[in-house]
């Protein structure tokens, strides 16, 4: 028998292979609670189809077919449902009953930690976005030709998930998990009402400037010229970009991890 066949070789996992095991393990639990599964897929598939029926009685000014206006809004929905409510629900939990204390135990460092967590939101809303798409599709959805909208709004996805990742942190670094659960849910249900994420700006009346500077409005606006027009909206990126440097800033100065 050759010297040193059974050392244990004792150490960490290679720093990609733990940020892989922690974004799966993420998703499945998001996707394993009935709560995060109805924000991720149900009610976002219930709001595109109610929109979409509502359109036909209601003097909305759409220049396109409703549904060609309503489903990237909805898929902005769903990054908003994802990203922000979801995750600070999860996470203000987590920190109550010391998950993240002891994940930071663990060989997995914290960069590896918030790095699997967006890594898991980014598997969710590839999710959603086959299930909203296709819903889309059964219900007329046509969007602009060529593949130049889908990576103008892969872009979109990228900086809106950032956004409202950093902010969703944010509310559950400060807040108690029980307070955060109803924060969370409060703005996700004003932001889907008023936001300008699934209807247009152009909707709300005199209040349409503002609207685009939420970042509702602006992941709303700029997923709907990437699917409408196949442009990237620069500006409403520009606001999609300030919101999440200012949301990591703040996250960076007030997370506590227990």
């Amino acid at each position: 028998m050759s010297t040193g066949t059974f050392t244990p070789a004792p150490g960490g996992a290679p720093p990609v292979r733990q940020v892989l095991a922690q974004a799966s393990m993420e998703a499945r639990l998001m996707l394993r609670n009935g709560e995060q599964l109805l924000l991720a897929v149900v009610i976002p598939v219930i709001v595109l189809i109610g929109a979409d029926q509502a359109a036909h009685h209601v003097n909305f000014k759409f220049t396109e077919p409703p549904v060609d206006v309503l489903t990237p809004g909805v898929l902005a929905l769903a990054v908003m449902s994802t990203a922000f409510t979801s995750l600070a629900i999860a996470t203000g939990f987590e920190r109550r009953y010391g998950v993240i204390k002891r994940l930071g135990a663990s060989p997995l460092p914290r960069a590896g930690l918030l790095a699997g967590k967006v890594g898991a939101l980014l598997l969710v809303e590839l999710l959603q976005t086959v299930v909203i798409g296709g819903v889309g599709l059964v219900m007329g959805w046509h969007s602009a030709n060529g593949v130049t909208p889908w990576l103008c709004a892969l872009l979109v996805l990228l900086l809106g998930t950032a956004a409202f990742a950093s902010l969703g942190l944010f509310v559950a670094g400060v807040l108690r998990a029980e307070a955060t659960l109803a924060a969370a849910n409060l703005i996700y249900l004003l932001l889907m009402a008023g936001g300008a994420v699934v209807l247009p700006a152009s909707e709300y009346g005199g209040a349409d400037h503002a609207l685009r500077f939420l970042p509702s409005g602006a992941l709303g606006e700029a997923m709907r010229s990437a699917f409408l027009h196949g442009h990237l909206a620069v500006g409403h990126l520009l606001v999609l970009l300030a919101w999440a440097v200012a949301g990591t800033a703040l996250t960076a100065r007030t997370f506590r991890w227990e």
